[in-house]
């Protein structure tokens, strides 16, 4: 498999080396003040860039017929433009705002609970706290929104917030060291907690499932998600 490579932070360097472990070859990198190789080449385009450059990457591989699969979070409000743009230019495009195996199981997990607990809501009360490396631009996390929005889809919350209120639920963000992402809900009573975790160990299961994701979306046509990747119902 031939890959672009859209951002060539850590988590950049990181697909690339995994790249290698499973016999790909990556063909372009395009970060701020790099451009090295063909991006005509690609079969596949991964993007990891910082939010403000996501759009424009995404529809350059696009505007080659490139499928794209894109790990960046905090640009979801251009998200209709570019699968907009993706259904005209008739190639694939895959968004996750997490790609470990590991993470996409604990959403499916968090929303079979969160439809659960709706029954009980007058006396659990859910919260969240998410905690990410000290130089994560976005808070919250793009995965922490997934879980938070999942949650008041099924409750009574009118929205998520940053703020504590009664009527939405509260996301408590921590920035700390080089957490590579840990996540936890919980539902609280006068009496008792229940209480679900995530933690991820390093950033590797981010990288792989971004590569095994694009594996998967070469030949391809459309908008699609991890749960398409990993056959979640």
């Amino acid at each position: 498999m031939k890959i672009a490579i859209l951002g060539y932070g850590r988590m950049g360097k990181t697909i690339e080396r995994y790249s290698f472990d499973r016999n790909h070859e990556i063909v372009f990198i395009l970060d701020k003040d790099q451009e090295q190789g063909d991006l005509a080449l690609a079969e596949v385009a991964i993007n990891f860039s910082v939010p403000e450059a996501a759009v424009s990457n995404i529809k350059l591989a696009m505007k080659h017929k490139i499928p794209v699969v894109s790990g960046t979070t905090g640009w979801l409000d251009d998200y209709e433009e570019v699968t907009s743009f993706c259904k005209a230019q008739k190639t694939a495009f895959l968004y996750a705002s997490n790609f470990s195996v590991g993470v996409n199981l604990f959403f499916k997990i968090n929303r079979f609970i969160a439809k659960l607990m709706f029954a009980h809501k007058k006396a659990y009360k859910a919260g969240m706290k998410e905690i990410h490396h000290s130089q994560k631009l976005d808070a919250p996390s793009g995965t922490a929104i997934t879980l938070a929005e999942e949650i008041v889809n099924n409750s009574d919350y009118k929205k998520w917030s940053l703020k504590k209120d009664e009527k939405d639920l509260f996301i408590e963000t921590v920035r700390e060291g080089e957490v590579p992402g840990t996540h936890i809900i919980s539902y609280r009573s006068k009496i008792d907690e229940i209480s679900i975790k995530h933690e991820a160990y390093k950033r590797d299961g981010f990288a792989l499932g971004a590569i095994i994701a694009a594996e998967w979306i070469i030949g391809k046509q459309g908008i699609f998600s991890m749960d398409d990747v990993l056959k979640i119902d």
